[in-house]
């Protein structure tokens, strides 16, 4: 259930942003995209990309020295005014100084309804340099100020970020309004954390952050601005750790069964299967397998590498729920990857599974219905059409969710809730950093498996130029006359699938008029028929050189296929070109991955690709992507991407405050009885501190701890 509802002192900050003075629909909407929220509070939570450093005048033959491009705030006064002659040129403002020989122009192409200095007038005026046939010149000052008027000249000024039709300015008026109605926060952190890393206040960070003006005259204010950041990255990274710990806190409280099973479906499928599995793969299902046991509801994360052997550990999970006597459901995100599933545990599992997705149309959809209502099925693999209305349970005892970043939560939710009590495992095959391992799975148990099964050969990754490319070309001319199968994967467009589709049929064109009727092609633009019958193509060979975007990236078990080209691999992020490679390496040949980059590619780029032929360790790799892109989403529902967070980033310390807030939060949930129906103590008085961690809770939307319970 949700905490008690936002107190009354919050009011003003979970308000509408059209409810701050001056802020009508319009700008209301244009604020609403660059801070992600509709809410006077995601405003504030908007911090400056960046300060603007005014404080320092230089004098203009200073600045005639410095490059294009340089921040110049200067003291100078005006020496002429020039109309434009004709439409379309500009008023040009000169300006001059008494001890310098330089000038300074000042553009104006619309000059809208500024004013104008006279001749002779004293001005101090900032923005950035340019060289106009060799003269210093600013296009359009960022500010022009009188001199006796310089107290209201910014010189530490926020820049936000902003979008079409929104300017600083706007969002300099409506930050003021909004800081106008921040409350004095009591203090939520312990003390103590608070003197030792000498935090600001909550407000005090903010508002130090969005108006710095208070702080201009100090020596290093930036100083103040990282104490300030990495505050306000503490409160977030507070908050979430409290939410995942009563969410914890409810699963376990939450009426449960225990599934023991009996050991004698899990041995027939070892002996089909004919192989012992791995101490890793041993290890983990222990771990599931004593939740299972106990009479509380499993909640547990399996991750494991590329190939690691996750799949037959959710095997025999699945059949210590039927031994129990309950139904077993695996879901996946893609029909292919569903149907591979569907096709393992049709070979090894001594009950047959029942096959549900999108495509099953008909009487084979009723028979699958009834079966599944019934618990004739007691082993379910299907797509998303698991979680719909119609799909009725016998008796679900348990769930699994693979690749689980590709479901929301409430998805994950609604398969749970098929069943009472339902067990919930999901499993991931992107390897999650050590670092952020502990925020975005903070309520479930993790198992890993770490390694992979016997007879896995290493894949040669290879880094190459695409310069390159008519050796390359004619490398793979050489590998399809020796019968090896090749993927091809096209360059990633951020967030267009549309060019990225465009992208991979250019390159399959130049490849078909190169290799023939052996090139096929699959996007995410495709027909869904369309693309399987491509995949299904290449699967038999009858394609032998598949050209492709990302949408290869799991669920594709391709055993023959030896070779992967990735195309502009400096695109790709370091956890998904691994994602990528996974895809061969499967059969008993030797794989190979050829990382293709541009010339012009920067440093940094290089050394990630570098990383990439240097080790196959997916941890270790998500560990240093994480490192330069960022992790995943947390408590939220958004579930790729950069982080959920807003103000704690890896600039602002991330990685090093995640395991002092799982502590602290430890702490403070000992000492404060926070699921009471009210915040107080047991004698009834109230409790500032339970009072301050609700009103934490509530700022960053974390107040809801059951949206993260996945089974319900």
């Amino acid at each position: 259930m949700p905490l008690s509802p936002p107190p009354d002192i919050l009011a003003p900050l979970l308000a509408p942003l059209d409810s701050l003075p001056g802020i009508g629909p319009h700008h209301a909407g244009l604020l609403e995209k660059i801070c992600g929220g509709r809410r006077v509070i995601d405003l504030l939570f908007t911090l400056p990309e960046r300060i603007e450093d005014r404080r320092q005048l230089l004098s203009l033959d200073q600045a005639r020295l410095l490059p294009a491009g340089t921040l110049l705030t200067a003291r100078a006064r005006v020496e002429a005014v020039r109309a434009p002659s004709r439409p379309g040129l500009p008023t040009v403002v000169t300006l001059s100084e008494e001890t310098s020989l330089t000038t300074l122009e000042l553009v104006f192409f619309q000059k809208g309804r500024l004013s104008l200095p006279s001749i002779g007038s004293d001005l101090i005026v900032s923005g950035k340099t340019s060289f106009y046939q060799d003269r210093l010149t600013i296009n359009g000052p960022d500010h022009l100020l009188p001199w006796e008027k310089r107290h209201l000249f910014p010189k530490l000024e926020p820049v936000w970020p902003l979008t079409a039709g929104l300017f600083n300015g706007t969002v300099r008026r409506a930050m003021q309004a909004a800081l106008a109605k921040l409350p004095d926060l009591p203090e939520w952190h312990v003390p103590s954390l608070v003197a030792q890393r000498n935090w600001p206040r909550f407000t005090q960070a903010l508002r130090g952050l969005q108006d710095p003006s208070a702080h201009q005259e100090m020596e290093d204010p930036f100083e103040f601005f990282a104490r300030a950041r990495a505050r306000l990255a503490a409160d977030e990274l507070l908050a979430d750790q409290l939410c995942l710990s009563l969410a914890r806190r409810q699963a376990h409280e939450r009426p449960g069964r225990s599934l023991p099973g009996t050991g004698e479906l899990q041995t027939e499928m070892l002996n089909r299967f004919g192989h012992t599995p791995t101490a890793a793969q041993q290890q983990a299902f222990s771990e599931i397998s004593a939740d299972m046991r106990a009479p509380a509801p499993m909640t547990r994360l399996l991750q494991g590498d590329v190939g690691s052997g996750k799949t037959l550990v959710a095997m025999m999970a699945m059949l210590q729920a039927v031994e129990s006597g309950a139904q077993a459901a695996l879901m996946s995100p893609t029909e292919l990857l569903a149907q591979q599933h569907f096709e393992t545990l049709s070979q090894f599992c001594p009950v047959p599974p029942v096959f549900l997705s999108g495509r099953i149309k008909g009487r084979a959809r009723q028979e699958a219905l009834e079966q599944i209502a019934s618990g004739t099925a007691r082993l379910v693999v299907g797509t998303h059409a698991l979680f719909q209305d119609k799909v009725q349970f016998a008796d679900l005892g348990l769930a699994i969710v693979d690749e689980q970043h590709r479901f929301g939560v409430e998805q994950r939710m609604r398969l749970g809730a098929k069943g009472t009590a339902t067990d919930l495992l999901v499993m991931t095959a992107t390897p999650i950093p050590r670092t952020v391992q502990l925020a975005e799975w903070g309520e479930m148990g993790v198992s890993r498996i770490e390694g992979k099964p016997a007879g896995r050969l290493p894949v040669q990754t290879s880094v190459h130029d695409m310069a390159q490319m008519d050796s390359l070309l004619e490398g793979v001319q050489r590998a399809l006359d020796s019968g090896q199968q090749i993927f091809w994967v096209c360059p990633m467009i951020e967030n267009s699938e549309s060019q990225s589709a465009a992208a991979a049929e250019e390159r399959w064109a130049e490849l078909t008029r190169r290799f023939g009727p052996l090139t096929g092609l699959a996007h995410g633009r495709q027909d869904p028929g369309e693309r399987q019958q491509a995949l299904e193509d290449f699967r038999t060979g009858k394609t032998r050189l598949l050209v492709a975007t990302t949408v290869i990236e799991v669920g594709v078990d391709i055993p023959d296929a030896t070779i992967m080209i990735i195309e502009e691999a400096e695109r790709f992020g370091l956890a998904q070109l691994h994602q990528l490679r996974g895809r061969v390496g499967r059969g008993r040949e030797k794989s190979y991955c050829l990382l293709l980059h541009h010339s012009d590619a920067s440093p940094t780029a290089r050394a990630r690709l570098a990383l990439l032929r240097e080790t196959e360790d997916g941890f270790r790799i998500a560990d240093e992507d994480f490192r330069l892109r960022g992790g995943g989403d947390l408590a939220g529902n958004r579930q790729s991407g950069l982080p959920g967070f807003r103000l704690a980033t890896v600039e602002n310390g991330l990685s090093h405050l995640l395991s002092t807030m799982e502590q602290e939060a430890r702490l403070l949930l000992h000492q404060t009885p926070l699921l009471s129906p009210g915040p107080g103590t047991a004698s009834g008085a109230p409790d500032s501190k339970a009072a301050s961690l609700h009103q934490l809770l509530h700022l960053f939307d974390r107040a809801r701890p059951e949206r993260l319970l996945i089974s319900g």
